[in-house]
């Protein structure tokens, strides 16, 4: 019987996951290495894809700043009380429950150019959406919990016996976070911080809402092969997506790789 469990497991796996991306290979190589370079050497696909390295550097940087903040506050902050801890845990969980393309309509509903805050902000002579930072807003939406969710656990499993000694001894809050709690954090920052790029990299129905996805201007690689597709430009469409898949499976052998370091250390 365990067998057979883990025979249908394999099988599941191949049907849904190895064989989509063998057919995208293929695709991709339809013409022959002439039409995968072509692919991805176009103006629109080179702007689309640094559109999305953009936003996955921004993204990222502010997933890990925040999120390891917040996890402090949420384990940590005795001042916050019960009650706001659990409805700061629900805000965190909302990208998990709600569809990212919810997620993108909220955003246009409250910053759009017709909203009393759009208009605010497009008077400043700032676009958020239709624009760079509605992009931005949207992937941070649906990316913001991977951090979080990595090192919340990690700071509950380790206590804070090893901080308070540290304080007690006259370590101030800076010095303790980085000589006695980041030691303790750091690989499950890392994982966090490679989550949060390989679903950067991929996010498409947030994006699309918010963007509009207007050419050279606010299309990212995800909505590019969206548009390629709906023109039946089916092998710049599969080249673009190989791409991005190899980079996301490229990112999640080598938190697998790390983890596996970590336990031989």
């Amino acid at each position: 019987m365990r067998r057979l469990w883990i025979g249908l497991t394999v099988a599941i796996f191949g049907i849904f996951l190895i064989i989509p991306i063998i057919r995208i290979a293929m695709g991709a190589m339809n013409e022959g290495w002439s039409g995968f370079t072509t692919g991805l050497s176009r103006p629109e696909t080179l702007h689309a894809l640094y559109m999305t390295g953009l936003i996955v550097v921004i993204v990222t940087v502010i997933n890990t700043m925040f999120g390891v903040m917040l996890s402090l506050y949420l384990v940590r902050a005795t001042w916050l009380g019960r009650r706001i801890k659990q409805l700061l845990n629900s805000i965190v969980d909302l990208p998990f429950a709600v569809s990212p393309v919810i997620g993108g309509l909220m955003i246009v509903l409250l910053l759009g150019p017709e909203t009393a805050l759009g208009a605010l902000f497009n008077k400043a002579g700032i676009d958020i959406v239709y624009a760079l930072p509605g992009m931005i807003i949207a992937t941070l939406f649906v990316t913001f919990p991977l951090v979080v969710r990595e090192v919340m656990p990690v700071l509950q499993e380790i206590g804070s016996a090893q901080e308070e000694a540290a304080s007690t001894l006259g370590a101030s809050a800076w010095t303790t976070f980085w000589r006695v709690t980041w030691p303790s954090i750091q690989w499950s920052v890392v994982y966090g911080v490679v989550l949060t790029v390989a679903r950067a990299l991929g996010e498409f129905g947030a994006v699309l809402v918010v963007s509009g996805n207007i050419l050279f201007k606010t299309q990212t690689a995800t909505t590019l092969v969206y548009q390629d597709v709906e023109n039946f430009n089916l092998t710049a469409a599969n080249s673009i997506a190989l791409v991005l898949a190899a980079g996301s499976v490229t990112l999640l052998l080598l938190m697998e790789w790390a983890k596996s370091r970590r336990g031989v250390h």
